[in-house]
C-alpha cells in the first residue's frame, strides 16, 4: 500500500510509505486506495479524512469527519455493504478520482471537496465547500452537527424528501425541516431531474435549504423587527371573550406553541372552552369564544425572500399590508405548519395581523432570513447530531434508476397481498364486533366492492391500553368475527400501537426486558382517554423489546386470524403538544443511544421488528403493515404509509397531492390517506344544512382522489365514513363514489401489475411529473397533477363547487380524455372538465390499459375477460402480470407475464406468448380489444363488445388495428 501525494507550487508534499498496511495515518493533501475505495487526508480545512466507498457502478458513500475516526455507527437505514471490485484510482493535478463503468467521483487534495460526474460526462453533483462540523452534547454524549452544501445556484428539480404538508413538489429554493410528526414523515432522500440522488445517512432531526433553524419573531434571532402600535418592540395582542375585549398588552413574541406555553395566557382572557370544538363543552354548559388578534410592524434588515410558518390550530388568518396570505384550520390536538412567504424591502415597515380562534389551541410565528439566491437555489443537508458528514450518491439513466438504486442500498419495496390494492373500508371507530361485521355485510349486499375493514383503536378494556386483547362486553368473539369477515371474502386489519399502561402484563414484561420509556411515566404525563391514564412506549430499538413486542401481538392478536397490522402513532407519538426537545428527552435513552440523536429512525426499526416477527409465524404470507411514519428503508418491511391525521379541509386535500408524489419519489411506493380527511370542523360534524353539501362535495372528490392512489382507503371521524352513510343511494354523490369504488376493480389488472413492478421493477405508482417528462420544466413545478403509473394522467379537483380545472398535459406526446376519448396535443395548459360525478383524467397516447371484469373482491374471477383499451398515436406495451396474490412464492419465481405491445407504425398489437407460471394459474382468457384513435373522440366503454376478440391460450397473437 502507498501514500500518494503531488507537488504544488511553493509547497512540497512528502511521498511515504506505510510503515504497515493497518496503519490509516496519512501526510495532509494526499491518499490511499483501500479494497472498496479511497480514503483522503486533505491538505487544509475541517475535514481530516474523507471516504469514497462503491456499493455498485452508480453509487459512491462519502464519509467525512473532522478527525481521524472513520469507525462511525452501522447505518439503520442501508443494508447493502462496498464492494471490493469494479473500480480504478487515478490521480492527476490535485485530484484523485475513483471511477467505475457509470460514475467519476473525484476529491480535491486541497480541501476535500467531492464532485460526481456521470458516464456521459454531465456534472451531476458539487459540494460547494467542506462540510461544517459543531461539536454538541446529547444527554452527555458527543456528537456533531453536520452540514454540506452542494450545487450551489443549481436550475435542476429537486424531489423526494419524505412527505410533508405545505404544498411543495419541486424543493428547488425550498426548506424542509426533516423530522417525524403525525402528519410529517422524514426520509432523507432527494432526487434530481440530472437523474442522481442524495441519501443522507442521519437519524437525527435534519434540515434541508436554510440550516438555520426558523425561530420566533421578536426573539431577534433574525434580523427582522417588529414594533406595536406605539412604537415599542413587540406586538399589540388584544384578547376577546365574545365580543368583548378582554385584555389588551405588548408581547414580544407569538408563542402558545407547546403546552408548556400555554401557562403565558393573561388570566384576563381566559374563558371555559373545549378543545377540538366551540359552542358547548361535553356537560352541556355554554362556553365562551375566544379571539386574539396580534398587529404590528415587521421591519426587515435585509430585502429578499422572507419566510414565515405559522404553527397552528383552529382558525387563523394572516394578513401582510392588508393582503390575505393564508387562511387555515386544523384540529387543536394536532397542530402543524403552515408556510407563507413574503418580498420584502430593506429598513420599509410592512404592517402584519393575525387573527385567531383560540378555542384551547396552539399558535407560534416563526421566521427565517432571506438566503443569497445562489444559496437559497442550492442542495444543503443540516443534522442535529451525528459522527460524520455520511451520504450516498446513486446515479440513474432516470429518476427510475435512481430510485432503484436507492433500493438496492436500502432493501427491495415487497409485494404486498393483491387485497391491499383493492377498496378499505375504516372509521373512528368500530365500538362492537357486530358493527365491523355490518359494514363488511351491507356492502356486499349494495354490490359495492370491498377487500379490507378496519379495527381502529380502542376495542381494548378503556383501562388496558397495550394488552392487545379485545373487550370481551363488545367483542365477545372476536375470532368469530374475524372468521365471518373471511367467509365474506374480505380481510381483517386492526390497529396497534407502541403505547402501554405500566398497568398491563405486556408493559411489565417489556420493563423487566428494560425495553420501555420510563420518562413519561416519570413526568407524571396522562392521556386523553376516560380520566387519563399514566402511559409510556416501548424502546424498538432493544432487540428484546421487538421480539417481547411481536410475541404478544401474535399470541393475542395474530392467533385468531388477523390478516394485517395497522401501526399508530409511530413517530413515536408519546405525548402530543411537547416541544420537540422534550419529545426527543421522552424517546428515550434508548438502547443505542440517546433519542435526539435517533429521532428519525424509530418508525423503522418498529415496523423491522413486526415484519420479521410475521415472517418467522407465517412464512409464506405476504406481510402488509400500514404505519403513520417511516424512514429510509422502509419499504422493506412489508409497510404502506398514510399522510396521519390530516384535517378535512380543501387545502389539505390538495395538500396530499404533493405530499403522496414525494414520498413515492423518496422510494416508498404503497402509500394513502384518509379519504375526506380525518379530522372536521364543527360546521361538518353537527351534519349543519347549511354545510353539508360541501362536505359530502369534498368527500366525493377526495374519493376520487383516493381511487387513484396507490391504496384506495376510507377513514376519519365522524360523520360516518361508508359509501351508504355518507350519501343517499341514488344521489349523484352515491352514485359517482360506487362508480369510482368499481372502476378500480375494474382496473385491477393495471394497478396490480403496477404494484408487482415496484418489487420486480423497482417502480413508483404516483409519479411526478419530472418522472416521466424531466425534459418539461413546466411540469416541475405542478404540485395538484401526478401520473398513476404510466398511462394516467390525474388531475383532482381541490376547490368547492369547481366544474371545470385547469390541467397540464406535459410536452411530447399526445392525451387522451380517459371518458370522451377525445385527443389533444401535449406542452399545453387545457380547461378540462371537472363534472360533479368525475374528476378529470387523462390517457397518454400509446398507454394499454387492461379491465378486467366486474368483481365485488380481488379473489374473484381470475381467469375473467380483459378489455385492451389501446391509446393510438404511439407506440406502446404493457406486461400484464398474475401470480397467486397472497404467497411470498413470487420471490422463488411463481409468477407470469403476459407482454403486450402496440407498433404505431405497423398498426398491429401483439400479445406476446406467456412468460412463467405459479400453481393454479387461469391458462385460457378472453382478451378483446379496443382502439382509442387521434381524432375520432370515442368514449369509455368498459364492457363494449371490443373491435376483436382474442382467445388466449398462452401462445402469441397478432391483431390488425382497424383505421
Amino acid at each position: 500500500m502507498k501514500i500518494r501525494s503531488t507537488f504544488r507550487p511553493g509547497r512540497l508534499v512528502l511521498v511515504a510509505a506505510l510503515a504497515a498496511a493497518s496503519s490509516s495515518a496519512l501526510a495532509a493533501g494526499s491518499y490511499r486506495k483501500t479494497d472498496t475505495g479511497i480514503v483522503v487526508t486533505p491538505d487544509h480545512g475541517p475535514e481530516k479524512l474523507v471516504r469514497l466507498q462503491v456499493y455498485g457502478d452508480s453509487i459512491v458513500r462519502v464519509t467525512a469527519v473532522p478527525d481521524g475516526n472513520l469507525d462511525v455507527p452501522p447505518s439503520l437505514m442501508v443494508t447493502a455493504v462496498p464492494q471490493a471490485r469494479g473500480f480504478a484510482v487515478s490521480e492527476q493535478d490535485g485530484v484523485v478520482t475513483l471511477t467505475t463503468e457509470k460514475v467519476r467521483a473525484s476529491v480535491s487534495l486541497a480541501d476535500g471537496n467531492v464532485t460526481f460526474v456521470d458516464a456521459g460526462g454531465q456534472l451531476d453533483l458539487a459540494e460547494s465547500a467542506p462540510g461544517s462540523f459543531d461539536p454538541v452534547t446529547v444527554e452527555g454524549k458527543k456528537y456533531l452537527a453536520t452540514r454540506q452544501q452542494f450545487n450551489r445556484n443549481t436550475n435542476e428539480g429537486l424531489f423526494g424528501l419524505g412527505q410533508h404538508q405545505n404544498g411543495q413538489m419541486n424543493y428547488n429554493g425550498e426548506d424542509v425541516e426533516l423530522a417525524q410528526h403525525n402528519m410529517d414523515i422524514a426520509v432523507p432522500f432527494l432526487v434530481s431531474t440530472r437523474n442522481y440522488g442524495i441519501l443522507w445517512d442521519n437519524n437525527s432531526i435534519t434540515r434541508f435549504g436554510n440550516p438555520k433553524p426558523y425561530s420566533l419573531i421578536g426573539e431577534g434571532k433574525t434580523g427582522l423587527k417588529v414594533t406595536d402600535g406605539q412604537g415599542r418592540p413587540g406586538w399589540t395582542a388584544q384578547y376577546y371573550l365574545g365580543d368583548r375585549l378582554a385584555v389588551t398588552q405588548n408581547e414580544q413574541v407569538i408563542n402558545y406553541q407547546y403546552i408548556k406555553d400555554q401557562a403565558k395566557w393573561p388570566a384576563a382572557a381566559k374563558a371555559q372552552t373545549v378543545a377540538g370544538t366551540s359552542g358547548q363543552n361535553t356537560a352541556g354548559v355554554a362556553v365562551q369564544t375566544q379571539r386574539v388578534i396580534w398587529t404590528g410592524k415587521i421591519i426587515p434588515d435585509a430585502s429578499g425572500l422572507h419566510r414565515f410558518r405559522l404553527y397552528s390550530s383552529s382558525y387563523v388568518k394572516v394578513f401582510v399590508d392588508g393582503k390575505e396570505v393564508l387562511q387555515r384550520w386544523r384540529q387543536n390536538w394536532n397542530p402543524w405548519y403552515h408556510n407563507f412567504d413574503v418580498e420584502l424591502a430593506a429598513g420599509r415597515p410592512a404592517d402584519v395581523r393575525i387573527e385567531w380562534e383560540p378555542n384551547a389551541g396552539y399558535i407560534a410565528l416563526l421566521h427565517n432570513d432571506p438566503l443569497p439566491e445562489a444559496d437559497r437555489r442550492s442542495i444543503s443537508f443540516a443534522s442535529e447530531a451525528g459522527k460524520a458528514i455520511d451520504y450516498y450518491y446513486v446515479g440513474g439513466q432516470d429518476l427510475d434508476g435512481v430510485i432503484s438504486g436507492y433500493r438496492q442500498l436500502t432493501g427491495k419495496s415487497t409485494m404486498m397481498p393483491k387485497w391491499a390494492y383493492g377498496f378499505w373500508q375504516s372509521r373512528q371507530r368500530y365500538n362492537t364486533q357486530d358493527e365491523v361485521v355490518d359494514v363488511v355485510e351491507q356492502y356486499r349486499k349494495r354490490g359495492l366492492p370491498l377487500d379490507n375493514i378496519v379495527q381502529d383503536w380502542f376495542y381494548w378494556r378503556e383501562d388496558d391500553w397495550g394488552s392487545h386483547e379485545f373487550d370481551p362486553k363488545r367483542f365477545p368473539n372476536p375470532k368469530g368475527m374475524i372468521d365471518r369477515i373471511h367467509a365474506l371474502n374480505a380481510r381483517f386489519m386492526i390497529s396497534v400501537w407502541p403505547k402501554f399502561y405500566p398497568t398491563t402484563d405486556s408493559y411489565k414484561e417489556l420493563a423487566k426486558a428494560g425495553a420501555v420509556y420510563t420518562r413519561n411515566l416519570e413526568a407524571k404525563e396522562r392521556d386523553w382517554v376516560g380520566p387519563g391514564y399514566l402511559n409510556t412506549d416501548y424502546d424498538a430499538y432493544n432487540p428484546k423489546g421487538r421480539d417481547i413486542y411481536w410475541r404478544q401481538m401474535k399470541e393475542r392478536l395474530a392467533v385468531l386470524g388477523v390478516d394485517a397490522w395497522w401501526m399508530d402513532a409511530t413517530e413515536p407519538d408519546i405525548h402530543s403538544n411537547l416541544s420537540v426537545e422534550e419529545r426527543a428527552y421522552r424517546m428515550g435513552p434508548t438502547a443505542i443511544g440517546p433519542g435526539g440523536a435517533l429521532f428519525n429512525s424509530y418508525p423503522l426499526v418498529h415496523a423491522e421488528g413486526v415484519y420479521k416477527g410475521w415472517l418467522s409465524y407465517k412464512p409464506d404470507v405476504r406481510p402488509f403493515i400500514l404505519t403513520r411514519s417511516g424512514f429510509g428503508g422502509i419499504q422493506r418491511t412489508g409497510s404502506a404509509l398514510w399522510s396521519g391525521d390530516v384535517a378535512s379541509r380543501w387545502d389539505d386535500l390538495k395538500d396530499q397531492i404533493s405530499a403522496g408524489v414525494n414520498i413515492s419519489m423518496s422510494g416508498v411506493p404503497n402509500w394513502t390517506h384518509d379519504i375526506g380527511g380525518f379530522a372536521l370542523e364543527d360546521r361538518y360534524t353537527k351534519q349543519d344544512p347549511k354545510h353539508l353539501d360541501e362536505w359530502r362535495e369534498l368527500n366525493l372528490r377526495w374519493f376520487q382522489f383516493g381511487a387513484f392512489s396507490p391504496l384506495f382507503r376510507s377513514h376519519g371521524e365522524a360523520p360516518k365514513r361508508e359509501i351508504y352513510e355518507i350519501a343517499p343511494a341514488g344521489s349523484p354523490m352515491y352514485r359517482s363514489m360506487e362508480w369510482y369504488d368499481k372502476l378500480r376493480y375494474r382496473l385491477m389488472p393495471y394497478v396490480y401489475t403496477l404494484a408487482a413492478d415496484t418489487f420486480h421493477k423497482d417502480g413508483t405508482m404516483m409519479r411526478g411529473l419530472a418522472m416521466d417528462f424531466p425534459g418539461d420544466r413546466a411540469g416541475w413545478n405542478v404540485n395538484d397533477q401526478y401520473l398513476f403509473g404510466p398511462a394516467f394522467l390525474v388531475a383532482p379537483v381541490t376547490r368547492f363547487k369547481a366544474r371545470e380545472r385547469q390541467v397540464y398535459l406535459p410536452a411530447g406526446t399526445s392525451w387522451y380524455d380517459f371518458y370522451t376519448g377525445k385527443s389533444e396535443t401535449g406542452g399545453k395548459t387545457i380547461r378540462a372538465a371537472a363534472p360533479y360525478e368525475r374528476m378529470p383524467l387523462f390517457v397518454r397516447a400509446g398507454s394499454i390499459i387492461p379491465i378486467g371484469p366486474a368483481v365485488q373482491s380481488t379473489a374473484e374471477k381470475a381467469d375473467g375477460p380483459i378489455l385492451l383499451n389501446v391509446y393510438t398515436g404511439a407506440d406502446g406495451s404493457f406486461s400484464l402480470y398474475e401470480d397467486d396474490g397472497v404467497s411470498r412464492q413470487y420471490l422463488n419465481g411463481a409468477f407470469a407475464r403476459i407482454p403486450i405491445r402496440y407498433d404505431e407504425r405497423a398498426g398491429t398489437l401483439t400479445i406476446g406468448g406467456r412468460e412463467g407460471s405459479f400453481p393454479n394459474m387461469a391458462q385460457n382468457r378472453v382478451f378483446k380489444i379496443r382502439w382509442i384513435r387521434p381524432g375520432k373522440a370515442r368514449a369509455l366503454d368498459l364492457d363494449g363488445a371490443g373491435d376483436a376478440t382474442v382467445n388466449y391460450t398462452g401462445a402469441q397473437h397478432v391483431v390488425k388495428v382497424k383505421r
